[in-house]
């Protein structure tokens, strides 16, 4: 669905390779995807210098872990720079958000960590937490027409059967 807009491109790391986040990006073309290094803080001002060039990014974070070291571009520049740019610039970045799973193999109290109150507490833009399929659909039409950014929150749990990298 987004991946068929000509200004939308994914940003972050592990979406071209190993599991595309867990399988999400899989039919997204290679020249939507950019690659990038673990720097969270550098993936949240690229986008947001993306998005004032006419682009709508996706930000990508597996974990809520990884959001916060980016946390200074989110909260003190992409949340408030239409507001200190009176308007002259707009920021529409869709960040997706992963709530890490405990199963398969749980990968430790720092990797499943949800900040979903925090994140809703903090940031003046939407906040969504996405928990079947359904919403899915229903937020990230949303999310394509919203022209702030924007933060959708998933489950590890709901890509668990599709998950090439969980099947045994």
């Amino acid at each position: 669905m987004l991946a068929k807009e000509e200004n939308v491109i994914f940003v972050g790391y592990n979406i071209n390779y190993g599991s595309q986040m867990y399988g999400t990006l899989t039919n997204v073309p290679k020249s939507k995807k950019l690659e990038m290094p673990v720097a969270e803080n550098l993936m949240t001002g690229l986008c947001m210098g993306l998005a004032i060039e006419g682009y709508k990014p996706v930000l990508i974070f597996e974990r809520h872990d990884f959001i916060l070291n980016s946390l200074d571009s989110i909260l003190n520049h992409l949340d408030k720079i239409e507001r200190m740019s009176d308007g002259q610039f707009t920021t529409p970045v869709i960040i997706r958000a992963i709530v890490g799973s405990k199963k398969p193999l749980h990968p430790g109290p720092q990797h499943i960590q949800d900040f979903t109150k925090f994140f809703k507490n903090f940031f003046s833009f939407p906040v969504y937490e996405l928990n079947d399929s359904k919403e899915i659909i229903k937020y990230y039409k949303h999310a394509k027409s919203v022209k702030t950014p924007i933060m959708l929150i998933e489950k590890r749990e709901l890509y668990e059967k599709e998950d090439k990298y969980n099947k045994k």
